[in-house]
């Protein structure tokens, strides 16, 4: 039995600059009794409440209200989702829990926007939490909630758009796995587009390093350092949003989890497959990202020494010219004794000091040449060279 995939990759712009996460968390303050909900001013959405009522024939979608008049359609269908996008009406939010004898810790986790992805089972439902990637200029996580009930599933989002509609439209299209199966079948699918939704990102991640490979020689060392010191930084964000993503579908794997059926395990290891996938992509980036910074600081160094190596050239050619001057410059009054510079009074005396210091010059610049310490023949090269003839 195979089911048609939905990857966002179709649905979702890829980033063609490297992208920056960011995370919007929104926490109570600390020593807050278990169940303080926090909501800052202009982070959460309105609320809009979407239900549909579906079936292996049937599909009936409409908006409601409130939240609460949303609860009413439970139990009228096969399977019931009721689609919540906003988190600002905390009052609604109140009454469904206490309509669904929910737990109070329940509602801190759907509002409060940090949850490491998790799944906490109670007795008659059962509440996941997920992390998921939503791109534009940035590339910022975003939580989606799910209640998991007999015939009914409630998800809840602030502002994801682009992980919602691909379910909804295969709902709409009468894919037959989806209509047929439960509410555990339809968090399956929503954890799935949440978790496929890595692959883009890390794609536009892997170009980025691709670009860097061929430029990193040529960087200057503030530049580079910059560019890898972030990807490198980006890329660890993203390894701490995939693990748990990884341990929430194993512990959806256990056959103890309620609400989680034989059939839909199987496919729950397909998405656990992804997860590694994902885990291994991001560890190869991070080593690639480590070699590059190695790499730039290699470059850097042989730049830094080639430098270096030119400044000691010119202080050795110079030294003996210095040495020459010198003695040339003292002033011994050849007068006085015969031995005090005779080139002085030499008619050939200036010109000869001039030989002298340009044979020498030249005189080393062939000795470094013939050592490979300038040139185009290279010091390995010529040991190389050397062991052949041995």
């Amino acid at each position: 039995m195979t089911t048609q995939r939905s990857h966002p990759a179709e649905h979702a712009p890829r980033p063609r600059v490297q992208p920056r996460i960011r995370h919007r968390l929104r926490k109570p303050p600390p020593g807050s009794p278990p169940g303080t909900l926090v909501q800052p001013e202009g982070l959460a959405a309105p609320m809009q409440v979407r239900v549909l009522c579906y079936g292996a024939e049937s599909l009936h979608e409409q908006p409601c209200d409130d939240l609460v008049e949303a609860l009413e359609w439970i139990g009228t269908s096969e399977m019931t989702w009721i689609e919540v996008r906003g988190l600002d009406d905390v009052d609604s939010l109140r009454r469904m829990t206490d309509r669904l004898g929910l737990h109070g810790l329940i509602l801190e986790d759907i509002v409060h926007l940090h949850q490491r992805p998790k799944a906490d089972p109670y007795d008659d439902h059962l509440f996941i939490a997920t992390q998921a990637l939503q791109q534009g200029e940035t590339v910022e996580t975003q939580q989606i909630s799910m209640i998991v009930g007999n015939g009914y599933l409630i998800s809840f989002r602030n502002a994801l758009d682009e992980h919602i509609e691909p379910v909804l439209n295969r709902l709409r299209a009468g894919q037959e796995h989806i209509r047929r199966n439960g509410a555990d079948y339809l968090a399956y699918a929503l954890l799935d587009t949440v978790i496929d939704s890595f692959f883009p990102v890390l794609e536009s991640y892997g170009e980025t390093l691709e670009d860097l490979e061929s430029e990193v020689l040529g960087l200057n060392e503030e530049d580079g350092m910059q560019r890898i010191h972030a990807l490198k930084r980006e890329l660890l964000m993203l390894r701490r949003a995939v693990w748990p993503q990884r341990e929430l579908v194993n512990s959806l794997l256990h056959p103890e989890t309620p609400f989680i059926t034989r059939n839909t395990r199987v496919y729950l290891r397909d998405c656990y497959d992804h997860a590694l996938q994902l885990i291994d992509m991001i560890e190869v980036y991070r080593e690639l990202s480590g070699g590059l910074l190695e790499t730039h600081l290699a470059a850097t160094s042989a730049r830094a020494n080639e430098v270096m190596k030119v400044l000691t050239v010119i202080a050795t050619i110079f030294l003996p010219l210095s040495w020459i001057a010198g003695i040339y410059g003292m002033n011994f009054d050849p007068d006085v004794s015969p031995l005090n510079m005779p080139e002085l009074r030499w008619f050939f005396g200036y010109p000869f000091a001039w030989l002298l210091m340009l044979g020498t010059a030249a005189a080393l610049l062939i000795f470094f040449h013939r050592k490979g310490w300038i040139g185009r023949k290279s010091f390995s090269r010529r040991e190389d060279a050397h062991g052949q003839n041995e």
